[in-house]
């Protein structure tokens, strides 16, 4: 972007965005005018667009931060479930911190647009070309709808939405033109979860239309086996391991049985334990201790904390654990931030050697940032702070101003400098 005193970007590490599947990274992109005039080019793109049009309760708010989405001052904007975040550039030195939130889908409006998809191999194909079937336009909850998107900004301006919230969706239009795999994240799947489910049920489908084929499993009949007289046989050599685990069935909602959801959760975990101790003979998670599993757990449920049954699975685990929601949702952004190590470097103060601790500040301040007080392994400013892993790598943290809330943000960097510059969006 070409702002007056604007520091030069960072050079991106690798090309195209990152993403864990629920997260995904996009670099600032300069905006593509439609053909029509419109801001986004595809149908999808424009119904983003009409929604936040439509709720906008102050035009000329809109057309500002319109103005600001074509000038370039969006930064890189971070996608996962339930939220859009990025850092827009206003009329002050620092960015302001903008986020739109939404509603995740649920588990019904997932079936009705999985089944849909899967029905027809034009509907697979175009997905696969990133086109959105218009087909697909009628699962509810999909597209957003006026009064959908939630903004919010760092900024004093009580605007709904302010100029630079308004510019973050605008410019997200452009990614879900590019891909609508970033709409699907932001209602609550990831890319490779779509289409392992949708490849999954092509092949159920072909293989129902087509009848039972293949080779037919050696057996042994039981009345052989368990008869005292009868001869004694070998078992047959146990079934290949699968690539992947399986996938629990669907449990209907009873008033008298336990949460679905939760049942659902706990199903998936035990399949995908039980198929990697007999792919390695190690099961990856027998050391954590319950409270690091309980934030393995919610870290890897897909909603964004906006749902009730986020919120339930947030209540029921750290209640159990004697731990308050949000002691576990700081704990899961720690997670999510840098796995077992992110919680250690939240819960875990300990004192570096001297080296790389020492030679931060210095190399802090070369680089424009404030200075920043020690303490431990923690270098603090006004609303930013930096932790050391033991690992080597500097966590990012952000508090709001005058106050000591932190909350794991950003990606962990080996250098505190580029930890700082992506977390700023620099």
């Amino acid at each position: 972007m070409n702002r007056p005193g604007a520091r030069a970007a960072r050079p991106a590490r690798g090309a195209g965005p990152r993403h864990d599947d629920r997260r995904r990274t996009f670099p600032a992109v300069p905006p593509r005018a439609a053909s029509d005039g419109r801001f986004a080019a595809t149908w999808w793109g424009n119904a983003w667009v009409a929604a936040l049009e439509h709720t906008a309760l102050d035009q000329a708010r809109l057309g500002r931060g319109r103005a600001y989405a074509e000038r370039g001052h969006v930064d890189a904007i971070t996608v996962t479930p339930g939220r859009v975040v990025a850092y827009v550039h206003g009329s002050r030195i620092r960015p302001y911190r903008t986020e739109i939130r939404m509603r995740t889908l649920g588990d019904d409006g997932w079936e009705l647009f999985l089944g849909r998809a899967a029905a027809r191999p034009a509907h697979m194909a175009a997905l696969l070309d990133k086109e959105v079937p218009h087909a697909l336009e009628a699962v509810e909850g999909l597209l957003p709808a006026p009064g959908d998107l939630l903004p919010d900004c760092s900024c004093p301006d009580d605007g709904f939405p302010c100029k630079h919230a308004a510019a973050l969706c605008y410019q997200a239009a452009r990614l879900l033109d590019e891909d609508p795999f970033v709409l699907f994240l932001m209602r609550g799947r990831g890319e490779g979860e779509l289409l392992a489910e949708l490849s999954r049920r092509n092949a159920a489908r072909s293989a129902a239309e087509s009848g039972p084929t293949g080779p037919v499993l050696p057996a042994v009949p039981a009345r052989q086996v368990l008869s005292a007289t009868g001869p004694g046989l070998p078992l047959p050599p146990p079934l290949p391991l699968p690539d992947r685990p399986g996938r629990p069935a669907v449990f209907p909602p009873d008033t008298h049985a336990p949460d679905p959801l939760a049942l659902d959760l706990l199903a998936g975990e035990a399949a995908a334990r039980a198929h990697a101790f007999l792919a390695t003979g190690h099961d990856p998670v027998a050391a954590l201790t319950p409270w690091q599993d309980a934030v393995r757990l919610a870290a890897a449920h897909p909603g964004s904390g906006l749902t009730a049954s986020t919120r339930a699975l947030y209540r029921d685990l750290a209640g159990a654990l004697d731990r308050t929601p949000t002691d576990l949702a700081r704990a899961v952004a720690a997670w999510r931030q840098g796995g077992a190590e992110g919680l250690a470097v939240l819960e875990e103060p300990w004192d570096p050697p001297a080296g790389p601790f020492d030679r931060a500040r210095p190399t802090l301040l070369a680089a424009g940032f404030p200075a920043f007080r020690p303490w431990r392994n923690r270098l603090s400013a006004p609303s930013l702070q930096l932790r050391l892993g033991r690992d080597g790598l500097w966590y990012p943290y952000e508090s709001d101003r005058d106050r000591e809330d932190w909350w794991p943000r950003g990606t962990p960097d080996a250098d505190p400098v580029g930890a700082l510059a992506e977390l700023l969006g620099r």
